[in-house]
C-alpha cells in the first residue's frame, strides 16, 4: 500500500466533498434571502448542489463523477453506505439521551396521540403511494414496479435512509430497476414538500393576523447546566467526553450488528429485511446500553453519569446531516428518467395528504397549540425530526409550546405502532392488493385509537 494512492484517500475525499457542500449551502442560506425564506434545510441544499454538479458532469463526460478514480471508482456505493449507517447512528445517539422530565397525565396522552398520528400518516402515505403505482401499472405502464409507491411513507415519513433501504430491498429481491434511486428521490421530494407546505402555512398564518416569534429573532444560547451537569464526568478528563459518547454509540451499533448477523443466519431468506432494520435494532441495543449504565450507577460502580445529552444531540444532528446530503448526492437522475412523471405525482399527492391529514388532527386534538403541533409534525413527516424543529421555530422560537416535546417523545409509541408497517412493506411486492387492504384497515384502527375520546364521547351522549 502506498499512501499516495487514491484508494488511501478516496473515503476522505468523499467526506470532505460532503462537508464542503454543507458549508457552501450554509453560506448561501445566510446570504441569499430567497433561500432563507424557502426554509429548505441546509443538508438538503448541500445535497441538491452536489446533485446539480454530478448531473452536469455526467452530461458532459458520460461518466458518474463519484465513480471516477479519485473516489476509488466506487464512490456512489460509498455514498449509499454512508446514508445507510448514518441513519442508525443518528437514531442510536438520540436513544442514548437521558430525560428527567416529569410528564403529566394530559401530556402523556398528547405524546401518545402524537406517536399515533405519526404512524397514521405513514399509513395514509403508503395507501396513496401504493394506490397510485398500482393504478398506473395496471392502466398505463405495465413495466412500472407496481408496489413502488409504498416507498412514499419511508421517503416522506422516515427520511432518506429508510427510503433507500426499502428501494434497495425491492431492487435486489424483486427486480425493481433503479429502486434505490427511486427511494432517494422520493425522500428529496419530501424535503422540498416540507419547505413548500411550511412556507404556505406560514403565509396563511400571516394573512389571518396570527402573531408569532420567528427563530431568527431568538438567540440560541445555552447555560453551562444545559451543556453539562455536575453529576456527569468532566468535559476534558483522562478521555475526552466526546470520545466517550462516540464509544457508547459505536458499541451499541456493534451489538446491533451481532444481533442482525445472528438473525440473518437463523432466517437467511429475510437477511436484506433484517439488515434494513439496522436503525430499529440500533435503538434497542442503545436502550440496553443505557439500562446497563443505569444499573452500574445504582450499584455505585459507576460514580458519574457518562452520557451527555448536549453532545449526543450534536452527534445525532451530525449523522442526520451527513445522511441527508449523502443520500441526495447518491441520486442518479439517468436511472430514474422513466419514472419522473410517477415521482412527481407521488410527491405532490404526498405533500397534499400529509398537509391535510396533519392539519385536521392538529385542529381536532391539539387546539391549544394547533399551528405549532401541525408545523412540527408536518415537517417531520415530510422530512426528519430536525425539519419539524426548523418549521416549529419559525412560530415558536423559544420552543415554549408542548409541540417540541411531542416531537421528541412520540418516538416510543410511534415505534410500537409503526413496527407492523415495516413488515407489511416487505409483502407488498408479492401481494399488492392485499397489502392495500391491510393498510386501509390499519388506518381505520389507528384513527379509532386517535379519536377515541371524540368517538366514545359522542356515543355516550347518544
Amino acid at each position: 500500500m502506498n499512501f499516495w494512492d487514491f484508494n488511501v484517500w478516496s473515503f476522505l475525499f468523499i467526506i470532505a466533498v460532503l462537508l464542503a457542500s454543507l458549508l457552501l449551502a450554509n453560506s448561501l442560506k445566510k446570504t441569499i434571502k430567497f433561500l432563507q425564506k424557502s426554509l429548505i434545510p441546509t443538508p438538503v441544499l448541500g445535497g441538491i448542489i452536489l446533485l446539480i454538479i454530478t448531473t452536469i458532469y455526467y452530461a458532459c463526460t458520460g461518466k458518474v463523477m463519484f465513480d471516477t478514480e479519485i473516489f476509488s471508482s466506487n464512490g456512489m456505493e460509498v455514498l449509499e453506505i454512508i446514508t445507510y449507517h448514518c441513519l442508525a447512528l443518528g437514531f442510536i445517539a438520540s436513544s442514548l439521551k437521558t430525560s428527567d422530565k416529569k410528564v403529566t397525565k394530559k401530556r402523556t396522552f398528547e405524546i401518545f396521540d402524537s406517536g399515533v398520528t405519526t404512524v397514521a400518516t405513514y399509513v395514509i402515505q403508503a395507501i396513496f403511494g401504493l394506490g397510485i403505482t398500482l393504478l398506473i401499472s395496471r392502466l398505463i405502464n405495465p413495466d412500472l414496479f407496481e408496489s413502488a409507491g409504498i416507498i412514499l411513507c419511508f421517503g416522506y415519513g422516515q427520511g432518506t435512509g429508510q427510503a433507500m433501504n426499502y428501494g434497495n430491498i425491492y431492487e435486489t429481491q424483486y427486480g425493481f430497476v433503479g429502486g434505490k434511486n427511486f427511494g432517494l428521490t422520493i425522500a428529496a421530494l419530501g424535503f422540498l414538500s416540507a419547505s413548500i407546505g411550511g412556507v404556505f402555512h406560514l403565509h396563511l398564518m400571516k394573512k389571518k393576523g396570527k402573531a408569532f416569534t420567528r427563530s431568527d429573532k431568538v438567540t440560541d444560547r445555552q447555560t453551562v447546566e444545559e451543556i453539562q451537569s455536575s453529576a456527569e464526568i468532566p468535559m476534558n478528563g483522562s478521555m475526552d467526553k466526546l470520545t466517550v459518547q462516540l464509544g457508547f454509540i459505536f458499541v451499541a451499533y456493534l451489538l446491533a450488528y451481532f444481533i442482525m448477523f445472528g438473525l440473518g443466519k437463523l432466517v437467511p431468506g429475510m437477511i436484506s429485511v433484517i439488515y434494513g432494520f439496522n436503525f430499529l435494532i440500533g435503538v434497542i441495543t442503545a436502550s440496553l446500553v443505557k439500562v446497563f449504565m443505569n444499573l452500574l450507577k445504582k450499584a455505585n460502580i459507576a460514580k458519574k453519569q457518562y452520557t451527555n445529552n448536549f453532545l449526543l444531540n450534536r452527534l445525532s444532528n451530525f449523522f442526520f446531516d451527513l445522511m441527508i446530503v449523502a443520500g441526495i448526492a447518491a441520486i442518479r437522475l439517468d436511472l430514474i428518467k422513466d419514472y419522473w412523471a410517477v415521482l412527481l405525482i407521488i410527491g405532490f399527492v404526498g405533500l397534499l395528504i400529509t398537509y391535510i391529514y396533519n392539519k385536521f388532527v392538529a385542529k381536532k386534538l391539539f387546539g391549544e397549540y394547533e399551528d405549532e403541533q401541525f408545523l412540527a409534525m408536518y415537517g417531520m413527516l415530510t422530512g426528519t425530526a430536525s425539519t419539524g424543529v426548523i418549521l416549529l421555530r419559525e412560530i415558536d422560537g423559544e420552543l415554549k409550546t408542548p409541540a417540541f416535546d411531542n416531537l421528541v417523545f412520540q418516538t416510543i409509541p410511534a415505534i410500537v405502532f409503526g413496527l407492523p408497517m415495516l413488515f407489511v412493506a416487505t409483502i407488498a411486492p408479492k401481494m399488492p392488493e392485499i397489502t392495500l387492504l391491510i393498510l386501509v384497515g390499519y388506518f381505520v384502527v389507528l384513527n379509532l385509537i386517535l379519536f377515541r375520546s371524540k368517538i366514545f364521547k359522542r356515543k355516550n351522549k347518544a
